[in-house]
């Protein structure tokens, strides 16, 4: 089985859309307040879209569940999006933000990787339907180079100017309690060059810093 893979072609400008976000919202409490944020921002500069969350979706892979489905002229987007977080306190006018830390970076970056596999399946499985899966964090360990490659999670690192592709497993290392839930290998059918953006700079401090990295995923032809 073979698979063509068209240019990735998403009817509605991302950046733009994390770019508005970040004027009014700076910082979220939770990763559904992140979603739930987004989809209000898409509804307010597409009225016309047909906007669904948490959506079930059958693809040649099983059941998905989609964070954001966003429908409009004959075209489909669907959205993962994700929100990793390192502890902080912060007050905008009257509304308090206490974030708690996430850790375990390794899992996050294997469930981003996982997510770029899960739009390659549904944009195999639904013509017309391209996939955008965004990570939101403080985490600089995200984004910066890693000290070393012999890390167990080293295939799914996700720092700037990294080329995702193929198949990633963990290194040899890697206990069962880390891979707990995880153990298979991601094999992407795609390959995908990292880039991170600035979202928002609450204060000088590092951990008040906050990045995003976009990936676009094509719509997917599966031929027999």
């Amino acid at each position: 089985m073979a698979n063509n893979a068209k240019r990735p072609t998403i009817p509605l400008d991302m950046g733009g859309v994390l770019t508005k976000m970040a004027h009014q919202r700076p910082v979220f409490h939770s990763e559904a307040d992140f979603q739930h944020a987004f989809a209000w921002e898409v509804h307010r500069q597409v009225p016309d879209a047909s906007i669904r969350l948490e959506k079930p979706l059958t693809t040649i892979a099983g059941v998905a569940h989609l964070d954001v489905l966003i429908q409009r002229e004959g075209a489909t987007v669907a959205v993962e999006l994700k929100y990793k977080t390192k502890k902080l306190t912060h007050q905008i006018t009257d509304e308090a933000y206490n974030l708690r830390s996430h850790g375990a970076q390794d899992l996050g970056r294997y469930d981003f990787m996982k997510d770029i596999g899960r739009l390659e399946d549904i944009s195999a499985s639904f013509p017309s339907t391209v996939g955008c899966a965004v990570l939101l964090t403080n985490e600089s360990s995200y984004w910066r180079n890693p000290l070393s490659s012999k890390t167990v999670d080293a295939a799914f690192r996700l720092h700037e100017g990294r080329v995702l592709s193929g198949e990633a497993t963990w290194g040899a290392g890697a206990s069962k309690g880390t891979m707990k839930s995880r153990e298979k290998p991601i094999k992407l059918r795609g390959s995908y060059k990292l880039e991170w953006h600035d979202y928002s700079a609450l204060q000088t401090n590092k951990d008040l810093v906050f990045r995003y990295l976009l990936v676009a995923v094509p719509s997917y032809r599966i031929k027999q």
